[in-house]
């Protein structure tokens, strides 16, 4: 079948679908399944489940109180039940006429009158045979009926050749079935599947499909890398001086997890090709010092450093560090920014060009086509998942294949790093500073606000400095959440005496830096912020975060803005105000937050509660998303495809480019990041 010869708008519709070839089609497979296989007596039937019926029309009447609706009396031998529709067209009056013989598949259940269907499917009765195979339901769209794609489907089947692209020999360990009987099961299955197997997707037809598909993952993610490793990077091997005299002036030490993740990068800049490193680590754990002593070793090496963040707010936090650090050791470190003045902004342009700023830190201002680099070697991304492979790919093509280390303060669960990340090396620090007080977390109800401002008074007595977020600048109708501007105003008015600040991602960039100096400074007590505190600020002094509609927020966030706290000797609370009733998620969410502070069971536990999506930022990584595989459920058929990927790649690479050509073709942009 060739989608091509198909009118525009039925094309359209399809690529909403994402189904551009036939082989799609195949793949389109159903969400769930009708069983139209067997016929019960209205007396016999089940309650509570979907099930067939057929009978002959009693009566059938429109009603108008309470509200329009259409009720029908169906009768066979051993029984009878009303079908009700509230909304209803002629045709389906005209099905339900009185003496005709109707077959009503739907859930049987008590109602007012007795037993009852409500909107069942209606189709004529009579000597019509049942079907012999589970009615599939696929997904669709505007314009589209299930009849119009369950042809297409149907004749995609009939009309591509399904060879296998893989042996029996890496099937058989799991038992998996072939793939074109396994195609042809789940669009019509027989009705002796138990249908629990199909919902649950556990059975083998299911598991075969997804095996591929994680398969087909690893093989790109590992052909990405291989080409990847083919291109030519500055090799890095200074005498180690520049980073000895860093670490030399600094007022701590480093941890061990932070010397052996500074190995693995050391060892990776002396190579010839460019590294791709993924830098972990949990709010806190002290990942700007590692980039900076990798910084150090490129400078020393004559190379230039980009330092790349998502906000105005976290990149100038990293410029005033940064500084602190490497001025004093003669590096010039130069701040690159969207919202720099004209001059300022052609001396960053021009510095970068001529190669005398060795450090150029910024935000996505420095992918402009207009900034151009004299001699790249690494370029450190904080926050990686917030920025797209374009962007990615743009500061590549700033150097000759620089080297990347990419950092994340957002926890990436061992299975999404095995799925979406495997063509990365990944390095952990695990192992937090000395000296960082555990955070005491608690709920609070809003309706506890008073105590909650008490608190604040109270804390500020002591001597130290809150933060209070709230999510949204300006009045929602439908989400009603108090704003940051009102609450600056109340709390303004009731912490008579104490100095509060506001700060908002509408604020021009310099009434945020003069607010965050401020409140660096003391001179602020209370901040009112919106998530714009979200990563990087560092003001050891604050000791409470008190977190407004946390009910409404991410579970990455929640932790991320509890990482403010907790930086300095001071015990340190994080108060989580909640706004009831509470949905499942939000009581989920909320328990997760207030159990763990471990940055990493978070991240597992959010992936179970939303799956993968943008957790860590997949939808940008170029990645192939996953259409029927679980990455937490499916974890030990993720492990036996990575393994499997790699033998393939090493002994039959004909036979993963068959594969890959299946379930990905035009993969070639992925390995370009």
């Amino acid at each position: 079948m060739q989608i091509s010869q198909l009118p525009p708008a039925q094309q359209q519709r399809l690529l909403k679908l994402g189904i551009s070839s036939a082989f799609d089609l195949i793949l389109h497979l159903p969400l769930r399944y009708e069983d139209e296989t067997h016929l019960y007596s209205i007396a016999d039937a089940p309650l509570g489940s979907p099930v067939l019926v057929e009978g002959e029309v009693l009566s059938c009447e429109v009603n108008y109180k309470p509200r329009k609706q259409l009720n029908a009396r169906v009768k066979d031998a051993s029984g009878s039940l009303v079908v009700r529709l509230m909304n209803f067209y002629p045709s389906q009056a005209q099905q339900l006429a009185v003496g005709k013989r109707v077959r009503l598949y739907g859930d049987i259940k008590h109602g007012y009158f007795g037993t009852e269907m409500v909107h069942p499917k209606i189709r004529v009765g009579g000597e019509v045979s049942l079907q012999e195979a589970l009615s599939p339901i696929y997904p669709t769209t505007a314009g589209m009926s299930q009849a119009q794609i369950a042809t297409f489907i149907g004749k995609a089947l009939r009309s591509t050749p399904m060879p296998d692209t893989l042996p029996e020999s890496i099937l058989a360990p799991l038992n998996l079935p072939d793939f074109a009987s396994s195609v042809q099961l789940l669009h019509a299955p027989t009705p002796d599947i138990p249908t629990v197997l199909l919902t649950a997707r556990t059975h083998p037809a299911w598991q075969r499909l997804k095996f591929d598909e994680l398969l087909a993952q690893q093989l790109s993610l590992r052909l990405a890398r291989a080409v990847r490793r083919e291109k030519t990077a500055p090799k890095i091997k200074p005498d180690g001086r520049l980073a000895a005299q860093l670490i030399a002036n600094l007022p701590f030490g480093l941890t061990g997890a932070q010397k052996r993740v500074l190995l693995e990068i050391t060892k990776d800049l002396a190579q010839k090709h460019p590294m791709q490193r993924l830098l972990q680590g949990d709010v806190g754990a002290g990942k700007t010092i590692v980039a900076a002593v990798a910084a150090c070793h490129a400078i020393e090496a004559g190379f230039q450093v980009t330092m790349l963040a998502p906000t105005e707010i976290l990149a100038e936090q990293h410029y005033q560090k940064l500084s602190s650090w490497l001025a004093p050791l003669g590096v010039n470190v130069v701040w690159l920014t969207g919202s720099l003045k004209t001059k300022a902004k052609r001396e960053a342009i021009a510095a970068a060009a001529d190669g005398s700023a060795q450090l150029l830190v910024g935000t996505h201002a420095i992918f402009q086509a207009s900034v151009e680099l004299k001699n790249l070697g690494l370029a450190i991304v904080d926050e990686q998942h917030r920025f797209g492979v374009a962007q990615r790919l743009a500061l590549r093509e700033k150097g000759q294949s620089p080297h990347q280390l990419m950092m994340s303060a957002t926890p990436i669960p061992r299975t999404l790093a095995m799925s979406f990340y495997a063509d990365l090396d990944v390095s952990v620090i695990d192992e937090l500073p000395p000296g960082r007080t555990p955070i005491v977390t608690k709920l609070i109800s809003d309706a506890r606000r008073d105590e909650v401002i008490e608190r604040i008074a109270a804390k500020v007595l002591e001597g130290r400095q809150v933060y209070w977020v709230c999510p949204l600048i300006e009045e929602s109708e439908t989400l009603q959440l108090q704003t940051a501007v009102d609450t600056h105003a109340q709390l303004s008015e009731e912490l008579e005496g104490i100095a509060v600040g506001l700060l908002h991602g509408r604020m021009k960039p310099e009434e945020k830096a003069a607010t965050m100096a401020a409140f660096q400074r003391n001179e602020i007590q209370v901040l009112i912020a919106t998530t714009v505190i979200e990563v990087g600020v560092d003001v050891p002094n604050a000791s409470l975060m008190m977190i407004e509609h946390a009910e409404r927020m991410g579970l990455s966030q929640l932790h991320q803005l509890r990482g403010r706290v907790g930086r300095g000797a001071h015990a340190s609370l994080c108060i989580l105000l909640y706004t009831t009733p509470l949905g499942e998620t939000a009581k989920a969410r909320l328990k997760v937050i207030y159990e763990n502070t471990d940055g990493f069971e978070i991240a597992r536990q959010d992936l179970h509660i939303r799956g993968p999506g943008d957790l860590a930022g997949v939808k940008q990584s170029g990645v192939p998303m996953l259409r029927f595989a679980d990455i937490e459920n499916d974890a030990d058929l993720l492990e036996f495809a990575r393994e499997t990927a790699e033998a393939i790649l090493q002994k039959q690479p004909q036979l993963a480019q068959a594969h890959l050509d299946r379930w990905l073709p035009g993969r070639e942009s992925l390995l370009k990041v």
